[in-house]
């Protein structure tokens, strides 16, 4: 694929309420961020995360280079936030799967929309994965409480939480968009507790409500379009 077939086929297919979408949840959350007088780095981070779940959502390879940057730019502000374990998760996990996820998903695009393909777990799956986020977050967030961390088991079901998410969304499953609801309001509070605490991070703390927002949007979206699958 030549760069300029690659860039058709990420404009391709998009309707007017997800286009309507993309541009204004990027456009309010850079505008309230420049206003509250955020970092240049917190403003780019927040940016391109709300691009990167929006495309994520519309099933576009994009998703994994705005992914990156995002991922990135998070990992700095986490670490200044005393977040150890959103630092390590960003910089140790979400940075390499943003490649992986992006060869994953190139070989599984329908030549029609230009989309990835969308499916859904069963029952024995969806049990074996809350099972495992809940032990993971148990003894991750003593790992965390030992080194210090702010709000370390809420720090750890963020973190473990969305390890799970991440992996089911490079498999294509439609079950990722519960989990990170789940992990949006997890982490909304965590950013705002720390925003109420004198950080002042707000462009970081408006990217996840966008995220949460946009998570509700998406389980509806995939929910659907695996169900067509499955038929």
């Amino acid at each position: 694929m030549t760069f300029k077939d690659f860039i058709k086929n990420e404009l391709s297919g998009w309707k007017k309420w997800e286009i309507l979408w993309l541009v204004l949840a990027c456009a309010i959350i850079t505008g309230l961020s420049i206003y509250w007088h955020d970092s240049l780095m917190g403003i780019i981070s927040a940016t391109t995360g709300v691009a990167c779940v929006v495309c994520t959502g519309k099933g576009k390879l994009s998703a994994y280079i705005f992914g990156l940057i995002n991922v990135v730019l998070y990992a700095i502000i986490s670490f200044r936030a005393k977040y150890y374990g959103e630092v390590m998760l960003n910089a140790l996990y979400y940075a390499p799967m943003q490649f992986y996820g992006f060869l994953v998903w190139s070989r599984h695009m329908n030549q029609e929309t230009h989309e990835v393909e969308k499916k859904r777990m069963d029952g024995r799956g969806r049990i074996l994965l809350t099972m495992a986020i809940g032990a993971g977050t148990l003894l991750y967030g003593l790992v965390l409480r030992a080194l210090g961390g702010e709000l370390p088991f809420v720090d750890s079901l963020s973190t473990v939480a969305s390890v799970a998410a991440m992996i089911i969304s490079v498999w294509m499953y439609m079950e990722q968009w519960a989990i990170w609801i789940v992990v949006d309001v997890v982490t909304v509070a965590m950013w705002a507790w720390a925003f109420m605490h004198g950080n002042e991070s707000i462009a970081t703390l408006l990217m996840w409500v966008v995220y949460l927002i946009n998570a509700v949007i998406m389980h509806i979206k995939w929910s659907r379009e695996a169900n067509k699958n499955a038929v």
